[in-house]
């Protein structure tokens, strides 16, 4: 069995000295549990110490195990109004599924109802979720301008604007009637550095996922030289954490295995079936590359000390288990993680 080292994550290597700013954050996994369990987990989460939340806004699940999809929109209104304090934010990608016009509009009444307590993240999407519009699945770049189109037509209706354009979105003479007194922030979606630098030009963050620290430092600095310098910057860390090393090692494969594609063919695969196909040789060391997995949470503790080190604002622990792991991974980790890395 590999080392968490051999596996891309280092205990206690370059933690460096933790900023006073880092939050850490519950993810509320939409694609693995219903959206009943996601209130109820949430709302732990939040008593428990968790100090922010978030989900993605997917229409399916990366795997037939996964097996839910909840509509992320009604769900943040049941959220937001069920915990007290905890601000949220959600991934989502308008352009194809969602018209810009309509994206809009539901992330200004979630602003208008809970002033400074929600924000969005936009990125250029996945054929997974995108497909079931009929439309082709335009190609990397095409989806990259079609999203910087879409940021335009969204904070011009923010600021109050009728708005007509024609281009690889159309609108027409479109205005939004309840606004929020400030508008939410909108970070930008990227998991590779050419993404991320793009996003500097027009994101008020940046949002990406963890990886080898060599792999995520060079992004976050590509990110702030190209304009992000003293921008938020979010990471979210995918861990499993069981009372035993076998047990987290099998939650992780069961469930993240589909996860372990290279982007450039996650961001085309159209099925839970195919991702499932493409994956079913993926063994369980396989998985840990991708995922933090150890019954030690000093393990845990040593990989979060890492990334905050890179001086982010925000980390999300999303614990790639089922419903059922979700109560004891909370408690563990605010009994032995919240309180080392606050």
């Amino acid at each position: 069995m590999p080392t968490q080292a051999e596996a891309g994550f280092v205990p206690g290597a370059d933690a460096g000295t933790l900023g006073s700013m880092v939050s850490v954050g519950y993810h509320a996994s939409h694609e693995q549990m219903p959206p009943s369990a996601l209130l109820a987990n949430v709302v732990h989460a939040e008593d428990a110490g968790f100090s922010t939340a978030m989900c993605s806004d997917h229409l399916t699940p990366w795997s037939e195990r996964q097996g839910h999809s909840g509509n992320p929109w009604v769900w943040l209104g049941a959220a937001l109004q069920a915990t007290r304090t905890v601000p949220f934010g959600v991934v989502t990608a308008p352009g194809q599924r969602y018209h810009p016009v309509i994206a809009a509009q539901a992330m200004a009444t979630v602003s208008e109802m809970f002033p400074g307590r929600f924000w969005a993240a936009l990125g250029s999407g996945e054929n997974l979720n995108e497909h079931v519009t009929g439309d082709p699945w335009p190609d990397k770049a095409t989806r990259n301008q079609r999203l910087l189109e879409t940021v335009d037509v969204i904070r011009a209706l923010w600021r109050g604007e009728e708005v007509t354009h024609k281009g690889l979105i159309t609108v027409d003479r479109a205005r939004l009637w309840s606004l929020p007194e400030d508008p939410p922030a909108l970070l930008g979606a990227a998991v590779s550095e050419e993404t991320a630098r793009l996003v500097a030009t027009w994101a008020d963050g940046l949002i990406t996922v963890d990886r080898p620290i060599e792999e995520l430092r060079p992004l976050i600095e590509g990110f702030r030289e190209s304009g992000g310098e003293h921008k938020r910057v979010v990471v979210q860390a995918k861990v499993s954490w069981a009372p035993t090393e076998a047990e987290a090692l099998a939650v992780a494969h069961d469930q993240w295995r589909s996860n372990t594609l290279p982007s450039d063919l996650a961001w085309d695969l159209a099925t839970p079936e195919e991702f499932d196909a493409r994956t079913a040789d993926v063994t369980p060391e396989e998985v840990r590359k991708q995922v933090c997995v150890s019954a030690d949470l000093g393990v845990h503790l040593d990989w979060l000390q890492q990334i905050a080190a890179l001086g982010v604002d925000e980390i999300f622990v999303h614990h790639v288990g089922r419903a059922e792991h979700q109560k004891p991974f909370i408690d563990a980790f605010a009994s032995d993680v919240l309180p080392e890395l606050a």
